[in-house]
């Protein structure tokens, strides 16, 4: 079996080569590594072309992270798919054999597990924790949503449902998330430890501004779907990531 890592990029030389050195330390031996790079100006492929182990790359201007993932995945060969983006690293160099001994079971369509945010310089620091905890439907409703860094999935699913919505800014994956796991219920399986290291500083939450937008997006996900998120579902979702702070800060 193989599997595929997507790494998204742009203008991260000062990151990348934690996530490249990361992938290249796993003790699975059936890995292709894509990055998509979205024509970076600092020397973020020159760091690139110091590892062997990747085994696909291009650099050229692109729609955004989203796009950038629609075209790792159409290049994947491999049996799974997962994303790693150019500030993350993988905890331990076992995670990707662990993924791989889910999916031998067939009926295994999708797997995640927990992630810790550290600061974006001294990495060793923890800054929050995200126990994703087992995976009940319902729980979307509450709020609930799986670590995206952690989320692997079968090649086919994409095949069958869709890429990531490009229409999306910030909640592209949100709404895959919905689409897969509310909306078609494929067979999600959970991993009960930290996969992957993620550096602190999302998109979403740079500023009130952007968490507008990405509730307005939120909102929009379930729409497009045609899900109804109950009155208070939106509302949970930022505030779940309280405990992260308060539990493990």
């Amino acid at each position: 079996m193989t599997i595929s890592i997507i790494t998204a990029c742009f203008n991260a030389s000062s990151t990348i080569a934690d996530t490249l050195k990361s992938i290249a330390s796993q003790s699975y031996q059936h890995v292709e590594h894509i990055i998509i790079d979205g024509a970076s100006v600092d020397d973020t492929m020159s760091v690139v072309y110091q590892f062997p182990h990747v085994s696909t790359y291009i650099s050229e201007k692109d729609g955004g992270i989203y796009d950038a993932m629609n075209k790792g995945i159409k290049l994947a060969k491999g049996d799974v798919i997962g994303i790693l983006n150019a500030d993350d690293v993988y905890a331990n160099n076992d995670i990707i054999s662990k993924v791989a001994a889910f999916f031998k079971d067939e009926s295994i369509e999708a797997i995640y597990g927990d992630l810790i945010f550290v600061d974006q310089h001294q990495t060793s620091k923890i800054k929050r924790t995200w126990i994703a905890g087992r995976y009940h439907y319902r729980q979307f409703y509450n709020g609930w949503m799986p670590p995206h860094p952690t989320f692997f999935v079968r090649k086919s699913l994409y095949e069958k449902y869709g890429n990531f919505n490009t229409k999306l800014t910030s909640a592209a994956d949100y709404e895959l998330m919905l689409r897969f796991l509310l909306k078609h219920k494929v067979k999600l399986a959970y991993l009960p430890e930290i996969m992957v290291h993620m550096r602190q500083g999302g998109k979403s939450t740079a500023s009130i501004k952007n968490r507008l937008i990405a509730n307005k997006e939120d909102h929009l996900a379930w729409k497009i779907n045609g899900l109804k998120p109950r009155p208070f579902t939106l509302i949970l979702k930022p505030l779940r990531k309280i405990k992260q702070f308060i539990t493990y800060g």
